[in-house]
């Protein structure tokens, strides 16, 4: 690495080719993988000092050999060379006014053997409901996480997640009124540790805990209705089945349905429409009826046409499931966005939000005959046809293909002097048709 010099005003030709000239890195200095400047560099038992990020790299890949002598290590300790570590803090501050910056003091990453010991602790307060001293232990962990990603990787790896949702369904328990600070500082900490285990969802996913989640929903600190949202999302995300002992709760649906209607944040707004997905994906059409009621319907295709991709993408699928049932296609065919927004949204949104859109005007345009002429005829005027023509010439999977050429025959009967081009959706495409 060359670390160029700036050039000052005022200075001599002399002076000014001497800035032209590049700072290099002494060679012991350089990490002999990264050949960067060591920030924190440590020694293996082969005798070879690396930086601490690029060697754990190289560990983690299961790479059990020294990468410059190829020597199997006897054992995968790094010792810190703190000898060398202030010999570069010592050149940078030398090289400083060359725009060299001085490398902090690392600090020391935490151990197993130290991950461990804290989460016996929380175990330990969780089984005495000593809500202070599990804040102390949530607290430090977080603490550590936020040091550097080396440590968040070493406290997942050591179990973690499971811990901390045992001591969370526990502290709901026994009131997550009176809990409630130390249940969001547990989720908060979560945060960074999803996907969660089959361990870790049977915790969360316990009716305490699922009610506990639907209460801090209630709460008016944005940042603890985040929490919880998102943690409902990744306990329904990984396992479904949660979905049921949720919606038997009083109040949820409407409580997901106000987080679509009047939103309070992005982040918020995404997990509420991936928790309804999965709810609306059961069986259970009396949850996917009370939606509708409420005006999900509405609500999401005003979402779908004007977000941006991933949330467009999660509205799709939600008003994809609630076209499975008789009421939500009613109220779908009495929405006049409805067709235009669907056939707007074909190759405008790659993935899964084409998918879902072609996969929904067929299920309006099949589900229902008395509706199909209709349904047909406006999908014709706002370039549908067109649209699907395309798409199987760009290449879909094999269920929408199969969608899109049947809605094409479909289609036939009604084309004469129906069709409309949208001539933005096809600007600078070659066209075969």
């Amino acid at each position: 690495m060359m670390f160029g010099w700036r050039r000052r005003k005022g200075k001599s030709q002399k002076q000014d080719n001497i800035h032209k000239k590049e700072l290099e890195i002494p060679g012991h200095f350089r990490c002999p993988i990264s050949l960067d400047l060591m920030k924190d560099p440590v020694t293996l038992s082969s005798g070879i000092t690396y930086d601490r990020e690029s060697i754990e790299k190289w560990l983690e890949d299961g790479n059990f050999a020294c990468p410059v002598t190829s020597q199997v290590l006897r054992s995968f300790d790094q010792i810190p060379n703190h000898s060398l570590r202030r010999m570069i803090q010592e050149w940078c501050v030398e090289n400083r006014n060359f725009g060299v910056e001085r490398i902090p003091t690392p600090r020391i990453p935490v151990t197993s053997a130290e991950v461990s010991e804290i989460l016996s602790r929380i175990t330990e307060s969780r089984n005495q409901l000593d809500q202070v001293g599990c804040r102390d232990s949530v607290q430090k962990i977080k603490d550590w996480g936020m040091e550097s990603e080396r440590n968040r990787r070493c406290i997942v790896a050591n179990g973690a997640a499971p811990v901390l949702a045992a001591a969370y369904d526990a502290f709901a328990i026994d009131s997550f009124e009176r809990n409630a600070m130390l249940l969001d500082e547990i989720l908060s900490l979560m945060n960074s540790m999803y996907p969660l285990d089959e361990e870790s969802c049977k915790f969360l996913g316990s009716n305490a805990s699922l009610r506990s989640l639907v209460w801090l929903l209630k709460c008016s600190d944005i940042s603890v209705k985040q929490n919880s949202m998102i943690a409902l999302k990744e306990l329904l995300s990984a396992d479904q089945r949660h979905g049921e002992s949720l919606a038997a709760i009083d109040g949820v649906n409407e409580i997901l349905f106000k987080f679509i209607k009047e939103p309070v944040s992005p982040s918020i707004t995404k997990a509420s429409l991936t928790v309804i997905f999965h709810l609306v994906s059961s069986p259970n059409e009396n949850m996917k009826s009370e939606f509708v009621q409420l005006g999900l319907v509405s609500s999401v295709l005003e979402i779908i046409m004007e977000s941006e991709k991933s949330m467009c993408e999660k509205a799709l699928g939600v008003l994809h499931q609630l076209c499975d049932f008789k009421e939500g296609r009613e109220q779908a065919y009495d929405n006049a966005l409805t067709i235009p927004v669907l056939v707007k949204k074909i190759l405008r949104v790659p993935g899964l939000a084409t998918e879902y859109s072609v996969s929904t005007i067929w299920k309006l345009s099949k589900y229902e005959k008395k509706h199909e002429g209709r349904v047909l005829i406006e999908a014709l005027q706002v370039g549908a046809f067109q649209k699907l023509l395309l798409l199987l010439q760009v290449g879909c999977g094999d269920d929408t293909k199969e969608k899109a050429t049947e809605l094409l025959k479909l289609f036939n009967p009604y084309r004469a002097g129906l069709e409309c081009i949208e001539t933005a959706d096809f600007k600078n495409l070659n066209r075969s048709f």
